[in-house]
């Protein structure tokens, strides 16, 4: 009161000065009110605040489970990252599916086995609906019988050829009992189901019954929890574990190879044929004839393009249909093809390499129709000084490619030149002159590896670098010795894999689950090796 008296005393001017000065302070500490904090990031994964039935409920005779959160939440990814142990068929219901709630309902929970302990995993699924705060392995575990099991069985599982592992890897126990048999894991899915740690390669089953088990790894392309050995991978513990006595152990993972079979033929062109086949290529009897009998020369080289082989004919004879009679060491087919008029095939002739020659490479071409026979005497190699380079020449028929293996000079210019005639064709077409330039770095723009191995026992290994994809770069093999080199590669980052050969045929082989082979022993160096230009790397490598 005293200061709006005091204000009516002053000047006019004065006086709205001051009171824009009160409107501005008024409208300022408004402001202050009204203007929000943010506040820390919510970072906190959702709470269970309660469950009905109670979690580790027992006597379960419920068809409906409700888990009560302190937020909304969401559930992510539900399909791969829910595990019901035992699998329940059918599959309950679970809402919500796409929009947010405070409660997880699983309904239609039907045909649940006597005295048997379920867990619901649900993963990395379970996520707060603003921040996406996952709530990590959240289990809902339930007894339809008079307690909840309490064993569990640990371990690891290791891919037998790759350095990681995918996550889609989950480990298995089915009960050895007067009903089981090795085949049980085609057609009959699992009693208990744990998700591998992707990163730490771990698992854990919880829950389990005392009793003896069949344990098995698989990394399935279709999650149904039945080995399909044409599309998974599987792993398996040699012996049947007894649980409590067993509580860790360690599976390798490898893919079965298929045995050799020609399961297709389709014409591809006016003489060639398409031989579509499962698993690494053997030698095998072809015998082609038309509806007279009459009998067809044929060749069959690799496709470069797909995963088949191509099966070409030589008969000057019309014919509108084929009989293909092909057989191998555990198969006999017989495939009655329809022939169609196709675009006829002339020779095109490529080179495998453009511009560089790797000093590690030979020089090779390659043809879409297969080589006959070459003509030595019409082929030059000659260097930058034209001073002609000898070299020897060779033919690779299932890949059709001619190649030419000579010393190789740093910083050199190859020209390499194919007179009319050099090649010949199953069809005796000859090539036209072909001329190809190519030239070599100088060393150091390459780096050398040695390495030496430890505790190699003398055993056949394959050594190989791998880029860090874990594509093959180089390999050498290894027999009675303790170190390999590797020459002239290139710079980079790579991974040493150690196959240990045991078979010694130079490749490495696979396991079989129904035969109870474990695949080759395989591998790898803890560390990625770096390759630097101009620099020699000598590595110690101490097998386990």
């Amino acid at each position: 009161m005293i200061f709006l008296k005091l204000c009516v005393t002053l000047p006019l001017i004065m006086r709205i000065t001051i009171l824009y000065f009160l409107l501005f302070v008024t409208l300022f500490n408004c402001a202050n009110r009204g203007t929000p904090s943010g506040g820390p990031i919510d970072e906190s994964p959702p709470i269970v605040i309660s469950s009905k039935p109670e979690n580790f409920s027992v006597n379960f005779t419920q068809n409906e489970i409700e888990i009560f959160f302190d937020e909304y939440i969401r559930l992510n990814n539900i399909q791969n990252e829910l595990i019901i142990s035992p699998p329940i068929n059918p599959m309950p219901i679970i809402i919500p599916m796409s929009s947010a709630k405070k409660s997880i309902v699983i309904s239609d929970i039907d045909s649940l086995k006597e005295n048997t302990t379920y867990s619901f995993n649900f993963g990395e699924s379970i996520e707060d609906n603003n921040e996406r705060n996952p709530l990590p392995n959240f289990k809902y575990v339930f007894s339809t019988g008079k307690y909840i099991d309490s064993l569990k069985l640990s371990g690891v599982v290791k891919d037998g050829y790759n350095k990681d592992i995918s996550d889609k890897i989950h480990v298995m126990l089915y009960e050895y009992n007067s009903l089981f048999n090795d085949s049980i894991v085609y057609s009959s899915k699992p009693k208990y189901i744990a998700k591998v740690n992707d990163t730490t390669f771990s698992f854990t089953l919880e829950n389990i019954k005392k009793g003896k088990y069949l344990v098995i790894a698989l990394e399935e392309e279709n999650k149904n929890y039945l080995y399909e050995s044409k599309l998974d991978k599987i792993g398996f513990n040699e012996k049947i574990i007894e649980l409590p006595n067993d509580s860790l152990v360690e599976m390798i993972l490898f893919k079965e190879e298929t045995e050799f079979k020609i399961k297709t033929v389709k014409q591809n062109s006016e003489n060639s044929f398409k031989l579509g086949y499962d698993g690494i290529y053997e030698d095998f009897d072809i015998n082609i004839t038309d509806a007279n009998n009459s009998v067809f020369k044929n060749k069959i080289i690799f496709d470069s393009k797909s995963d088949s082989l191509v099966c070409w004919l030589k008969n000057k004879k019309d014919f509108d249909s084929l009989t293909f009679k092909i057989s191998g060491n555990k198969f006999s087919e017989i495939f009655n093809i329809k022939v169609r008029d196709k675009e006829k095939d002339s020779l095109i002739i490529k080179s495998n390499q453009i511009n560089i020659l790797k000093f590690y490479e030979d020089f090779s071409l390659s043809g879409n129709i297969p080589f006959e026979s070459i003509n030595k005497d019409k082929i030059k190699v000659l260097d930058k000084d034209s001073i002609s380079i000898d070299y020897n020449v060779r033919l690779d028929n299932l890949k059709n490619e001619l190649i030419l293996d000579f010393e190789k000079s740093e910083e050199q210019e190859y020209s390499i030149e194919l007179l009319p005639g050099a090649i010949t064709d199953f069809y005796e077409n000859v090539n036209d002159t072909l001329l190809y330039k190519l030239s070599t770095k100088a060393y150091n723009d390459f780096g050398n590896l040695k390495l030496n191995l430890k505790n190699t026992s003398g055993q056949n290994l394959i050594i190989q670098l791998l880029s860090i994809n874990g594509e093959v770069k180089f390999e050498n093999l290894m027999s009675n010795s303790f170190n390999t080199e590797f020459k002239n590669i290139e710079a980079g980052n790579y991974l040493i894999r150690i196959i240990f050969d045991t078979n010694n045929n130079n490749r490495y082989d696979s396991g079989n689950y129904l035969k109870k082979i474990q695949p080759e022993k395989v591998v790898f160096f803890p560390e990625e090796i770096e390759i630097r230009a101009g620099w020699d790397l000598v590595q110690e490598f101490i097998l386990q």
